[in-house]
């Protein structure tokens, strides 16, 4: 398989008839973003806005039939990196009950911060990876469009998501290349060659996106690709959007008065 079909270029998992594929992208970009904004805004003590966060992830998932492992795999690229530097909060932010493991202190306002960043970054990234796996790139393209993001920004994230696969496939060229020569590199004199693959590599993938780029515009391609279906918000859209919203705001209202008291 050419490493730019092994690179998934949708990135759809789970069932591409389900309810959740089926909704509109901008549907999906506006439930996603709800759901992230109630979690990066909500403080730890409104603990329910987490739970809410997480069953609404937890029931699309089940919808669209999105295994666990497929979220984990891709979650597992962000995730570990936010929580390695997270992980430091208990030792260095005092307040509240203190415990010593060691030479090193941990305290109960640092195992609080960290336990709502967890979180936080947690629903962040399972909320994206969802909408990856029930949404191909394009049609995300799509739905940014539709909400009036700027044109420049989904050109841009476009080109590069299309050359990105353009790369992977002349780097897979030229390492069964240097794979056929003999050529496993070693030593600090192998640098040479390296530089000289690296500078082919250049070469012939701009040549490359030439072509890509000429076969785009004998396409219709005029600053944007012309579109043969519309995006059209249907009643389900809608209600799925406001459905979310509805929760998320019941949720945190009712956490807040419950702490107030």
């Amino acid at each position: 398989m050419s490493g730019a079909h092994s690179l998934t270029l949708t990135g759809v998992a789970g069932d591409p008839g389900s309810a959740i594929h089926r909704l509109d992208p901008r549907a999906k970009l506006l439930a996603m973003l709800a759901i992230t904004l109630a979690a990066v805004s909500t403080p730890l003590r409104a603990w329910p806005v987490f739970v809410a966060c997480a069953a609404v992830l937890a029931a699309t998932a089940i919808v669209a039939r999105v295994g666990a492992g497929t979220v984990w795999r891709r979650a597992r690229i962000v995730l570990p990196p936010v929580l390695l530097i997270a992980v430091l909060i208990p030792f260095m932010r005092p307040g509240g009950t203190t415990w010593s493991l060691g030479p090193l202190t941990v305290s109960e306002a640092g195992l609080a911060v960290f336990a709502a960043l967890a979180a936080k970054a947690a629903i962040g990234t399972v909320g994206a990876v969802l909408l990856g796996a029930t949404t191909s790139y394009p049609d995300v393209l799509r739905g940014l469009a539709g909400l009036r993001v700027p044109p420049l920004l989904t050109l841009v994230a476009g080109f590069m998501y299309r050359y990105l696969h353009v790369i992977a496939e002349e780097l897979r060229r030229t390492r069964a290349a240097l794979a056929s020569r003999a050529f496993h590199p070693r030593r600090a004199t192998d640098v040479a060659p390296l530089g000289r693959a690296s500078a082919a590599l250049f070469l012939r993938t701009h040549a490359r996106g030439e072509r890509v780029y000429l076969a785009m515009v004998a396409r219709g391609y005029a600053g944007a690709m012309p579109e043969l279906e519309p995006l059209r918000l249907a009643r389900r859209d809608v209600a799925a959007v406001g459905g979310v919203l509805a929760l998320l705001v019941a949720v945190r209202v009712a956490a807040e008065v419950a702490g107030a008291r």
